[in-house]
């Protein structure tokens, strides 16, 4: 994808807001009988709507949704639940879960007994490990989408759109948070002084049923001396925002960051950016 224009982007905001926010927009502009997303879209557009505008109203309705997830639980405390995991072993193959305790358990054992002693002997650990890792990975990914999307260079969405997480520069990416692959095969030093040649790669090794072309922001996260302890820079609030704060405030999007990747013997054209946060 290129860089959008300002109309194209601005349509892809409103886009992402939901319909009854949609309608509120379009009373205040003068239209109280619109019903339809595409119908409102066209109408706030051909209205002059500005990115401005769009960007208030998004971050305030995000605002008032990070304010009720934090009525439940603060992020102090939930980061205070995050520590309890101590380690971090998925047990079980991702996706894979009900193929397993088909082939290793109900396709196995023909009697009642055996099943259930094999079951508490392995299977419940491997599920305990693989729940306390979605668990964890979940709300991580939370705490560091909310740093992220209260950036004041980043508008968040206000609802699920495939493909677009934020607009950074008025450009939706994708958000993806990961670390560096072990496959990859190549040093942190390599991947940060160049940065084209790991997003390139990501691109092409994803695994086919989640394949996308999308733009994407990957955020890689790295300890450099215990690689294996990455995961524990999720809760690494004080890192975390230190390096996105650095990051927006610094960064632009240009024809620069664009990427040509193959995939499945097709070549895809996108835009894309690493964000590293680094532990030294």
């Amino acid at each position: 994808m290129s860089i959008l224009s300002d109309k194209d982007s601005l349509c892809q905001k409103l886009n992402t807001i939901p319909l009854p926010i949609l309608r509120e927009i379009s009373r205040e502009y003068g239209n109280k009988k619109l019903r339809k997303v595409g119908d409102i879209i066209k109408f706030l557009i051909h209205s002059k709507i500005t990115h401005e505008k769009v960007d208030k109203i998004i971050k305030r309705k995000y605002a008032e949704k990070l304010k009720e997830r934090k009525s439940i639980i603060s992020n102090t405390q939930l980061l205070k639940e995050l520590s309890n995991v101590k380690e971090f072993h998925w047990g079980v193959v991702q996706g894979q879960l009900d193929n397993k305790i088909q082939i290793n358990y109900v396709r196995k054992y023909f009697k009642y007994n055996d099943l259930i002693a094999n079951v508490k002997k392995s299977l419940y650990q491997q599920i305990k490990n693989y729940v306390v890792c979605s668990w964890y990975n979940y709300w991580t990914t939370v705490i560091i989408e909310d740093l992220i999307s209260s950036h004041p260079m980043v508008v968040p969405t206000l609802k699920n759109i495939k493909g677009v997480d934020l607009f950074f520069r008025n450009q939706p990416f994708d958000l993806k948070i990961t670390y560096l692959p072990e496959s990859y095969n190549k040093s942190i030093d390599f991947a940060m002084e160049n940065p084209k040649d790991l997003l390139i790669w990501l691109y092409e090794n994803q695994g086919a049923q989640r394949f996308g072309a999308d733009n994407r922001l990957y955020v890689i996260l790295y300890d450099a001396k215990n690689p294996e302890k990455s995961w524990k820079i999720k809760r690494n609030v004080r890192l975390v925002k230190s390096e996105i704060d650095e990051f927006f405030d610094c960064e632009d999007v240009s024809e620069d960051d664009q990427i040509v990747f193959n995939f499945n013997r097709r070549t895809y054209t996108t835009l894309s950016k690493a964000l590293f946060i680094v532990k030294k």
